[in-house]
């Protein structure tokens, strides 16, 4: 049971209903994340509005699901995990390229610089030096694409530490966390 209330959308207050209909309209459904996150607005207007200006980046949905993937298992975020598994599928990722991005790995050279420098920055809390952002422009990432997969790697934390944090319960279909097998 999660930590915090779970906002049911159909009774929700006025300062969140609007944001939890576009949600519902994106997914068909209201993810327990957000309905968790919809206990303050301004977080909740924060994360839908980074997943959706991050949505229409330069990066491409793929591989910000498989940079979310690598950070959910680095975190113990099954929630995240089995989201973006899902999510990462409907963005045309194969099922085995989800397994290896779980493990921050990619057979596509340019996936696997993204991949590798988003483990990093979750494993050294963010100190990265200038070798580790010049394996990203050597695999063709520009100065856009690589602040955007820093802001990728923050929304994840920060999605990761709202369902770790609060036990919000899983409401996609499971994936095993690789760091706990």
């Amino acid at each position: 049971m999660a930590h915090v209330n779970l906002v049911d959308p159909a009774s929700s207050a006025a300062t969140v209903k609007p944001t939890l209909d576009r949600i519902e309209g994106a997914f068909g459904v209201v993810p327990n994340m957000f309905k968790a996150v919809a206990n303050s607005p301004a977080a909740l207007a924060s994360m839908w509005g980074s997943f959706g200006a991050l949505g229409q980046g330069k990066l491409g949905a793929k591989l910000g699901e498989q940079i979310a993937v690598a950070v959910a298992d680095r975190n113990d975020c099954g929630y995240c995990l089995a989201a973006h598994t899902l999510l990462g599928q409907k963005a045309g990722a194969s099922g085995a390229e989800m397994a290896e991005a779980q493990h921050g790995r990619s057979a596509d050279p340019r996936t696997a610089a993204a991949l590798a420098f988003a483990v990093k920055l979750v494993e050294t809390r963010a100190a990265v030096d200038a070798a580790d952002v010049a394996a990203l422009r050597e695999a063709g990432f520009d100065d856009e694409a690589i602040v955007e997969i820093l802001a990728h790697v923050a929304l994840n934390l920060f999605t990761n530490c709202v369902n770790v944090a609060l036990d919000v319960p899983v409401d996609f279909p499971g994936v095993k966390l690789s760091r706990r097998s």
